[in-house]
């Protein structure tokens, strides 16, 4: 499949009928966890019924056997069966049937629910709905963590306007985020490039391109070595409080009277601590196996990301990234791909050695959430690039679902529950923070000159794709619809379009409130944790996130 995907591109040059297919790993499981996580790669991607989330589970697993139906996209655009899929439902690009679910699944498995489902896409006032309670969101005590120590960022909203100052000043005083894990990060490439060594020269210089000489902010591997650290702050709910019960009996279901109504699975996932105590404190935590492993963590999420950049570069035709060339200029397309798809194989390898088989399907959901978010953004149904939860929910799948999928897996490898307060708000934190972090990026196409940017501006419309400030712009100019919903691909489109958006008063300063509301949301989600300072810098790291001109 990688010879065939491989000379495509090849032939093809990157044209815009050829559908690039990525390859999800294969995921090794260890023997050693609960048997309440086994993962059964038994689901495919193919056509089916419309599946509700609360009918089905939406853990989506894609076999690599003989089995998988190949009704796969072709040179000359998707099969009938892959268009009906992805048009009959744009919040889930990728559609599993009923019947490959039910087989995945039994009473007792982890059944994942996407994060737009579990916390709040848009304001109220823009139409926004709180979600359903279910496992992964149910219980969001804002208190318990604590345990009655007092915390001076209590209530804290990022002001603005008059009060703008004020708020530079509080978060000014914080710790800054990355100096607090400089020393952590410092041998990070040198260490990363070791991880993605290969025999083969060319392979093992195009891997290794990112992470030798433009290695970015380390955005991610910040993230998670401070949630590591805000984690290692707070203990574990069950000690929290003694007179739970965490052993009640399965009721027909598969569900238990468990704390918060969760099922069985949903207060498990916590790795084995082997640590002096069994409990990771702030004192024991750094140099830890737990802290190790976390750290581990941070390195197959940059991984991963890295893939889907160079992935995406071939796709999208880029000329650079990160300000120099892209890998697939620097090389060829065929190089470009396989250097992606090993590091998805390394990230794979090395995400089994966490031995924690709840991570490994949590870790496994967001590399096949990377896949929905390419085939959203290439086949979505004209219609629906005209709406804002569409391309929130695209979002979602290209950025945020990573960044909050590894937020909870750090505390999971912490020794927390998958349901506990603190797991549930790590993700709800993650899940704000990817949002925001990808509508400022939107925002700073449109502002920021290429030489900033280190990656060409205005680049998203010169892919036909429609962000937060057009899609306001386009509430204001209801002319705008239908450039938008050809992808801006008449002449004059895209110039039309820049001039409606610089004439509307409003649609920039609505899509940085949307930004601001999904940055307040992340700091209201991650001060449910005890102060602490990897806690602190964690907000101020929130707002650098919608602040940032590059």
């Amino acid at each position: 499949m990688v010879s065939q995907l491989t000379d495509r591109i090849g032939r093809g040059n990157g044209s815009k009928n050829t559908l690039v297919a990525i390859a999800a790993a294969v995921l090794l499981f260890s023997s050693s966890e609960s048997a309440a996580f086994q993962i059964h790669p038994y689901a495919v991607i193919r056509s089916g019924s419309s599946v509700s989330s609360r009918d089905v589970a939406r853990t989506r697993t894609i076999q690599s056997s003989t089995e998988v139906k190949h009704d796969v996209p072709t040179s000359n655009g998707a099969s009938s069966a892959m268009r009906q899929s992805i048009s009959g439902s744009v919040g889930s690009p990728v559609v599993v049937s009923a019947e490959a679910e039910a087989l995945s699944h039994s009473a007792t498995t982890m059944k994942l629910t996407p994060s737009f489902e579990l916390f709040q896409l848009l304001d109220d006032s823009e139409g926004g709905k709180v979600p359903k309670t279910s496992g992964g969101n149910a219980l969001r005590d804002a208190h318990i963590l604590k345990g009655g120590r007092t915390d001076t960022l209590e209530g804290f909203t990022l002001e603005y306007g008059d009060m703008i100052a004020d708020t530079k000043r509080k978060i000014e005083s914080l710790p800054d985020p990355f100096k607090l894990v400089e020393n952590e990060l410092q041998p990070f490439s040198d260490s990363i490039k070791e991880l993605v060594s290969s025999d083969q020269p060319i392979l093992s210089m195009a891997a290794k391109h990112f992470f030798e000489k433009r290695h970015g902010k380390r955005f991610r591997p910040t993230i998670v070595q401070l949630v590591a650290k805000a984690c290692a702050a707070a203990q574990p709910e069950f000690q929290l409080d003694p007179s739970s019960s965490f052993s009640g009996n399965n009721t027909a279901d598969g569900h238990s009277e468990l704390p918060g109504g969760l099922s069985r699975w949903e207060w498990s996932g916590a790795s084995s601590v082997q640590i002096e105590g069994g409990v990771v404190t702030s004192a024991n935590h750094q140099g830890s196996d737990v802290w190790r492993r976390q750290a581990q963590l941070g390195q197959i999420v940059e991984m991963i990301h890295v893939a889907s950049l160079i992935h995406d570069d071939v796709l999208d035709e880029a000329d650079t990234r990160r300000g120099g060339e892209a890998v697939h200029k620097l090389y060829s397309n065929k190089v470009a791909v396989l250097a992606g798809d090993y590091l998805l194989a390394r990230a794979s390898v090395l995400l089994a050695r966490l031995e924690n088989t709840a991570v490994v399907q949590i870790m496994a959901t967001a590399l096949e959430s990377l896949v929905a978010g390419e085939i959203m953004q290439l086949k979505a149904p004209a219609e629906s690039l005209l709406q804002m939860e569409s391309y929130l929910k695209k979002s979602y799948y290209k950025t945020a679902s990573l960044i909050c999928y590894a937020c909870r897996s750090t505390a999971l490898l912490g020794g927390h529950a998958y349901g506990s307060n603190l797991a549930t708000a790590c993700e709800e934190f993650g899940f704000h923070l990817g949002l925001a972090y990808q509508i400022q990026d939107d925002i700073l196409d449109f502002t920021a000159a290429a030489n900033v940017l280190g990656k060409p501006a205005l680049a998203d419309m010169d892919l036909g794709l429609s962000t937060a400030p057009i899609l306001y712009a386009a509430q204001e100019f209801p002319q705008l619809r239908a450039l938008i919903m050809r992808r801006f691909k008449k002449s004059g489109d895209k110039q039309t379009a820049l001039e409606y958006l610089y004439k509307s008063e409003k649609a920039m300063d609505k899509a940085r409130n949307l930004a601001r509301f999904h940055a307040q949301r992340a700091i209201d989600a991650i001060l449910r944790l005890p102060q602490s300072e990897a806690r602190d810098a964690l907000v101020r790291l929130t707002y650098l996130v919608i602040t940032r001109k590059k």
